[in-house]
């Protein structure tokens, strides 16, 4: 007896619209088919000439990595110009180094932050793409924090150099004393634990520990920095014959520490301890319920259980209710893990909410979201968007009735009425680059936005953008 026929196995042209259901899609097709759909995309991109360029551009030459260039090459011509014209080589030397701490610590300001994001975002969606595809990527602005304070770093190595040379070799001048040499010598060795520590490796793997050293060393080094500026001051108003206040005032690099100093303190003089409403979503997530300030687009808030430990950032979105805002708290770490074991009902904040990377999105016409796990926490920002653009969202996760909750399932839908939901536990992991590209065809988008672990953030990026497709992803300093 010969077996029945087998059914023919579906080809790509008969699979259903990406823009129906995941769900269906899967349904639809076995999983022999989709490995080999996928595997059909990577032999494409291998394939195509264009990877190796796409490599260098985006993964290389990052605009993170251009700004901190850009800074490094200003500063390489400042320090020429005073190498060739200055005659008061060590002010200049501490002026420079001021300020590059000061931009340094300004990048990083909640206000200034928000400036940036406000100002650059506000550019019309009917401008060309081209400028709203470089205006999108101003949550890069960490290659200035990052450049100007290795800049600050060597100003200050150099006039470290300019001082022990006046003092070991050229002699006593009266004005580099002891206390000046050994305050100089404290704040190099600082310095160069800040920026060990600040390496992308020790911040990945040590980012609790990572946080609080960079917190509180910078703290010291600007206090280091602020008593090396009045014990050098005070040595070298005599020549002048000024008071130290006279010689204070007419030293730009006293104006920039001050402005430094007030930059530090400001957000601290906003914390408070606000009250928290948890509810319980499952055992790998908690949604925080907040009504002490609102919220917009894109804004996240830094929590924590204690003040001088360490600060995490949330995405915020708004509560149907108008009056609170919440935000997505999921299994990560220690502190995430108590979070939604304990669930706290206090909580302290710092500071305003600041606008992080999904604010950008607002410059495009029509959005493509792709986000997994918790990551949907900041696509539901965009419910704070009334002029939102109109978008399609792909969510991959594992039970998200069952992690999330019906009621994050419910804003979800608010955001898009038919999300492409693919639940990893019945499908697996899928591969969601054909799917996104795909569905950008068909949704005719202008840009992507993709929200997951950093690793996969990464790689989603860049093979869109590799295949010619605008798409945009937080990075690990935005």
């Amino acid at each position: 007896m010969s077996p029945p026929p087998q059914a023919p196995r579906p080809t790509h042209s008969s699979k259903p619209s990406f823009a129906t259901s995941v769900d269906t899609y899967l349904s639809n097709d076995s999983a022999w088919d989709w490995k080999r759909f996928s595997a059909n995309a990577d032999v494409e991109a291998q394939r195509n000439p264009r990877m190796s360029f796409a490599s260098i551009r985006y993964l290389i030459f990052t605009i993170y990595r251009r700004l901190f260039s850009l800074v490094y090459c200003a500063n390489a011509v400042a320090f020429v110009i005073i190498m060739v014209e200055s005659r008061q080589k060590i002010l200049a030397f501490v002026n420079a180094a001021a300020i590059n701490l000061l931009v340094c610590g300004l990048a990083r300001h909640p206000l200034v932050v928000n400036a940036i994001f406000v100002g650059i975002c506000s550019i019309p969606q009917s401008a060309p793409l081209v400028l709203r595809k470089r205006a999108a990527e101003a949550y890069h602005y960490g290659g200035v924090h990052s450049g100007c304070g290795v800049a600050a770093f060597l100003w200050y190595t150099g006039l470290v150099a300019l001082i022990s040379r006046e003092y070991w070799i050229d002699g006593d001048s009266g004005v580099i004393s002891v206390p000046v040499i050994v305050l100089s010598y404290v704040l190099l060795v600082v310095l160069v634990a800040i920026i060990v520590i600040a390496h992308p490796t020790f911040r990945t793997k040590r980012h609790d520990y990572f946080e609080l050293m960079h917190r509180f060393s910078g703290w010291l080094a600007v206090a280091l920095f602020v008593a090396l500026l009045l014990v050098f001051s005070n040595q070298a108003r005599h020549a002048q014959g000024l008071s130290l206040g006279q010689y204070l005032l007419e030293l730009p690099a006293f104006w920039f520490v001050l402005i430094i100093v007030i930059s530090i303190v400001h957000p601290w003089l906003l914390l408070r301890r606000v009250q928290v409403r948890p509810e319980y979503l499952s055992p790998h997530a908690v949604r925080l319920h907040l009504d002490h300030a609102s919220t917009a687009f894109g804004k996240v808030i830094a929590l924590t259980k204690h003040p001088l430990r360490d600060w995490h950032s949330f995405a915020t979105f708004p509560d149907p209710d108008g009056k609170s805002f919440s935000c997505i708290v999921s299994k990560a770490g220690d502190w995430t893990t108590r979070c939604i074991d304990q669930q706290p009902t206090q909580l302290w904040k710092r500071g305003v909410l600041m606008y992080g990377f999904i604010h950008v999105m607002r410059v495009f016409r029509r959005v493509v979201v792709v986000a997994t796990g918790s990551g949907i926490g900041p696509c539901l920002s965009f419910l704070s968007e009334k002029n939102r653009p109109p978008l399609r969202l792909i969510w991959q996760t594992r039970n998200p009735n069952r992690t999330y909750g019906s009621d994050v399932l419910n804003l979800v839908r608010r955001l898009d009425p038919d999300p492409l939901l693919i639940d990893t536990g019945n499908s697996g992991r899928v591969d969601m680059v054909p799917i996104v590209q795909e569905l950008v065809r068909e949704f005719d988008a202008e840009a992507v936005c993709v929200i997951s672990n950093p690793r996969l953030t990464k790689k989603v990026v860049f093979e869109l953008k590799a295949s010619g497709v605008p798409a945009f992803g937080p990075i690990f300093d935005s």
